[in-house]
């Protein structure tokens, strides 16, 4: 997958481990975020994602857990066809203020096959065991 910097200070993404699903996502500012404020950060990378797939990112378990920081958007979505820069909406949930310094990791991406299917608007809905029970109709 093809990967175009557009800042100097953009870090080409890497997993942490080899066996790792995402890839961390580096900030290329200092940037400070306050208890409910949502901010943008920038990646300063552009992708090309092919066809068929997406980019999914994700909040980072560890920022989660230490600082009560999550997506602003719960999970971002990047299109095979968008070519502009990634950018990370975090939201600060916590109770302190959390800094990042360039090159910090922020989150991280993680790359989806998309599943091949056409919607087809019908009349009636195959029956199932659950029928229409929503949130909360299978337990607790």
């Amino acid at each position: 997958m093809k990967i175009k910097r557009l800042h100097s200070n953009a870090e080409i993404p890497r997993r942490a481990t080899p066996e790792s699903a995402g890839f961390d996502l580096h900030s290329i500012d200092n940037i400070t975020i306050n208890p409910g404020e949502h901010k943008p950060v920038r990646t300063g990378l552009a992708f090309e994602i092919p066809p068929g797939y997406a980019m999914f990112i994700y909040p980072r378990s560890g920022l989660a857990k230490n600082h009560g920081l999550t997506l602003s958007n719960a999970v971002g979505v990047v299109d095979s066809d968008y070519r502009g820069e990634v950018v990370v909406l975090l939201h600060n949930a916590g109770e302190h203020q959390v800094s990042f310094q360039i090159g910090d990791r922020v989150a991280q991406a993680i790359i989806h096959r998309l599943p091949d299917i056409e919607l087809v608007e019908c009349e009636e809905l195959t029956e199932t065991e659950r029928g229409r029970g929503g949130f909360g109709s299978t337990g607790l």
